[in-house]
């Protein structure tokens, strides 16, 4: 055989190599693409396996998370529907326990006490995520609205002074409109607080001297500037 004809035979070869190791690699099942069976899809779903135990946070009720609630407590007391209650008891609501039962949807209570500490850190909250579209006073002219961005209702009003103390948890939750959810940056807790928070600004925008108790009143009356006029004589 001469060395011409080898030559051609071993190029044959090494093209037939060549292309067989593209053909092979090509074929290859990289491992984010491997046949598999995923959960919810190509019917994988199932129950899950008796006794087993939910870790981390529970989410087993739409407005009291598991972490906020004691044993043998009760369901606090839904208020009356929107409009049959006043505005007063709308920014007042009552504190209770935390339920141990699934709350109603229009349950107008907190799952704590309020405390000053506990108001102070849900304005804080409120401060950081609601002032830019709400404004602090709560009347819906946030610095972003005073620059086009579409302007929420205001607190204000009397149909969210109406509302339960659980819409503006679930709204903050959920979202609502043109609001997204904020449940991954308030956490339960966190979201409870400015509730409570909004009321605080409902009920101090329509507040007057007779909602003050009768201890601060003599103080703030106390305090109050002297405006009589001064010198004691009319004027010449």
């Amino acid at each position: 055989m001469s060395s011409t004809r080898r030559e051609k035979r071993a190029f044959a070869c090494a093209l037939c190599i060549c292309a067989i190791t593209l053909f092979v690699s090509g074929c290859r099942e990289d491992m984010h693409n491997q046949p598999k069976l995923k959960a919810y899809r190509d019917g994988a779903d199932r129950n899950p396996v008796e006794g087993t135990v939910a870790r981390g946070s529970l989410k087993d009720d739409a407005l009291i998370p598991a972490s906020m609630r004691k044993p043998g407590s009760a369901l606090p007391a839904a208020s009356p529907a929107a409009g049959q209650t006043s505005p007063t008891a709308s920014a007042a609501p009552t504190a209770s326990a935390a339920p141990t039962a699934s709350a109603a949807k229009d349950a107008n209570a907190f799952p704590f006490a309020i405390t000053a500490e506990l108001l102070a850190r849900g304005q804080d909250r409120f401060n950081a995520y609601c002032t830019p579209c709400h404004s602090k006073l709560g009347d819906g002219n946030g610095m972003i609205v005073q620059r086009g961005f579409r302007r929420p209702p205001s607190y204000l009003d009397e149909r969210l002074r109406n509302e339960p103390t659980s819409h503006f948890f679930d709204v903050m939750t959920n979202g609502f409109g043109a609001m997204p959810s904020y449940s991954d940056k308030l956490s339960p807790e966190d979201r409870w607080k400015v509730a409570a928070y909004i009321r605080v600004l409902q009920l101090s925008q329509r507040a007057s001297i007779d909602d003050v108790p009768p201890a601060e009143r003599a103080k703030l009356e106390s305090n109050a500037p002297d405006t009589k006029p001064q010198g004691g004589g009319q004027h010449q």
